[in-house]
């Protein structure tokens, strides 16, 4: 599939973009460059690969390599709520904003 200048044209109307000449060619070199991109993927041969119902089924195979979870800082909610204008119990307290 390859779209023509008057294509284009349309396309930007429908968008409602005002596209010069440059601009117009522009844009149908870098459309049409993505349909040639799905028509070579659409060549590829997939017949023996089973599909995966997640992109992250794969990732079951291995394993992850995840950092222990351990506090790093120290606690300082004291020294953090003293600029705030109400706290109660540790908690700010915000004005309420739904009814």
């Amino acid at each position: 599939m390859s779209l023509n200048p008057q294509d284009i044209q349309r396309i930007a109307n429908l968008a409602r973009l005002s596209l010069d000449e440059s601009q117009s060619t522009r844009m149908r070199e870098q459309i049409n460059g993505f349909f040639d991109l799905v028509t070579q993927m659409q060549g590829v041969k997939t017949d023996d690969i089973e599909p995966m119902s997640h992109p992250l089924d794969l990732m079951q195979l291995q394993t992850l390599r995840l950092r222990d979870d351990v506090a790093s800082e120290p606690n300082q909610r004291e020294a953090n709520q003293r600029s705030a204008p109400s706290v109660e119990r540790g908690l700010f307290l915000v004005p309420k904003v739904i009814e």
